[in-house]
């Protein structure tokens, strides 16, 4: 956990902002503005980018990924700049609770990954290139892509220790908890062998 520097005030702020900006519900505006459909009603309903790839549209799937990853990465990097790394973990934290329960969408988002990897790429670049190496080697190997996010996430406190970023290790057991909680229906599914795989 980084050392508190920065005032209670201040880092009400950083959070509010870091929420107000994960809560932008990029995939449902790139559908809507591509003439996709609605995204609630598309596949499991969920507004990442693995179901905008329902839509059939790999560009907006695409386009969805690296905007939802930069949610994370941007809320962070600014209140860094700024702030400090202490206001860098709140922001970014809550960006990712932000995507998850987006006052715009009533408190329904989607399930974070993406907005998970971009904040670690952007905290600590070797912890989130491994993060999302495992994710791939995961999606690879199984080519489900849920038990891929499970697997990033449940390894990002070790890659956060053996890469050298202790100080984000509470903040990544929170993620992770975070990452399991919104993943809970797959969970299940993965348990009872009926997740799809990518692409079904």
């Amino acid at each position: 956990m980084p050392i508190i520097e920065t005032g209670a005030v201040a880092l009400l702020i950083w959070a509010a902002l870091g929420y107000l900006f994960g809560s932008i519900p990029f995939g449902v505006l790139i559908s809507n503005a591509m003439g996709l459909g609605n995204l609630r009603e598309i596949g499991s309903g969920n507004i990442g980018a693995t179901n905008v790839m329902r839509t059939g549209s790999k560009p907006a799937a695409l386009a969805t990924l690296v905007l939802d990853g930069a949610k994370g990465a941007v809320a962070a990097l600014i209140a860094r700049a700024v702030a400090g790394e202490d206001a860098a973990q709140i922001a970014g934290l809550m960006a990712l609770i932000g995507h998850c329960y987006p006052i715009w969408l009533k408190f329904n988002g989607g399930k974070g990954v993406a907005t998970f990897l971009g904040l670690l790429l952007a905290l600590s670049l070797p912890v989130g290139a491994a993060c999302c190496a495992t994710w791939l080697a995961f999606a690879a190997l199984k080519r489900i892509s849920s038990l891929a996010a499970l697997a990033a996430a449940g390894t990002s406190t070790f890659w956060m220790t053996v890469l050298d970023y202790p100080e984000g290790f509470v903040m990544g057991v929170t993620l992770t908890v975070l990452i399991f909680w919104r993943h809970r229906t797959n969970i299940t599914r993965l348990r009872a062998g009926t997740e799809p795989k990518i692409g079904k």
